[in-house]
């Protein structure tokens, strides 16, 4: 269970990524103790991608890409045209992903992450297969590995527990799709943690540790101990990103969209000291546990 990356969100730090605030994500991360930096999909049209490249290298942090398809770019869906729109968001997702060097693409990649008001469909769901069919053939080229990320019940009609994701990426049947598990949200719609993990089984590729109120690790009401455990038994050896946001570093249209209504922290730094050292701490509890 030592063998476990430990990441971090670029959202602790940034609200964009122009420039400086790159610089500023990817050493701050480092010198937090991270291994791996998550970076919100940009286009990569318009991103300085030898900047990335170069802060990557010069702090040795392996990155991963993350992304939500929102309604206007939804593949959970039987509007061609809308459909459309998220197929070449996802394809230029999986450019920038390759030119940075990363390995791995998740979040909410079959769906838009949105409420809706009506349940899937059959024929959107089809869709959804459809389109990460060829977004995954072409990752593959790449060496690339697309996560799947449920979300809760409010921000997605499709995908909302582990079960019903492993039977989406066995549907899919793509050899580098993964399920990506967010503890946030497997707190809303599973029976536990624990639970999730056993659900999701070998097909478990990559975690958010995000808190209940999306603040502080450790200091909600998720079951983290009972969750490392699980993990130790498991033999999970993926990523572990630190998830969390502060409308002290988005603007307001990003912090509105992602429903940022109270500020569970100021202090990135802070927030991201103490997540790493609960998550170290979790980690080697759950190894001496397992080894008992």
């Amino acid at each position: 269970m030592t063998g476990n990356l430990l990441g971090i969100h670029a959202g602790v730090w940034v609200g964009d990524w122009a420039d400086d605030s790159a610089r500023y994500a990817i050493e701050s991360s480092a010198q937090a103790g991270y291994d791996l930096i998550e970076i919100p999909a940009v286009d990569p049209r318009t991103t300085d991608l030898a900047l990335t490249v170069r802060l990557l290298e010069q702090t040795g942090l392996d990155a991963v890409v993350s992304l939500a398809l929102d309604a206007s770019t939804d593949i959970n869906t039987e509007d061609a045209e809308v459909s459309a729109h998220g197929e070449r968001l996802l394809s230029r997702t999986v450019d920038f992903a390759r030119d940075i060097g990363a390995r791995y693409i998740g979040g909410v990649t079959y769906s838009a992450m949105v409420k809706y008001t009506h349940p899937a469909t059959e024929a959107s769901r089809q869709n959804s297969l459809a389109v990460l069919r060829r977004i995954a053939d072409k990752a593959r080229a790449s060496g690339i590995t697309i996560g799947v990320e449920y979300v809760n019940r409010y921000e997605s009609n499709l995908l909302n527990t582990a079960a019903q994701t492993v039977r989406f990426i066995e549907d899919l049947d793509a050899e580098n799709v993964l399920l990506h598990l967010d503890t946030f949200h497997a707190n809303s719609e599973e029976l536990s943690l624990a639970q999730a993990v056993r659900d999701a089984g070998a097909l478990l590729g990559y975690i958010h540790a995000s808190e209940s109120h999306r603040g502080h690790l450790g200091t909600g009401i998720l079951d983290f101990p009972g969750l490392f455990r699980q993990l130790a038994l498991s033999g999970y050896t993926g990523p572990i990103t630190f998830e969390s946001f502060s409308s002290a570093i988005h603007p307001r249209d990003t912090a509105d969209t992602i429903g940022i209504w109270r500020d569970p922290w100021t202090d990135p730094a802070l927030a991201a000291r103490n997540a790493y050292a609960f998550l170290r701490a979790q980690l080697d509890a759950a190894a001496l546990a397992h080894a008992a």
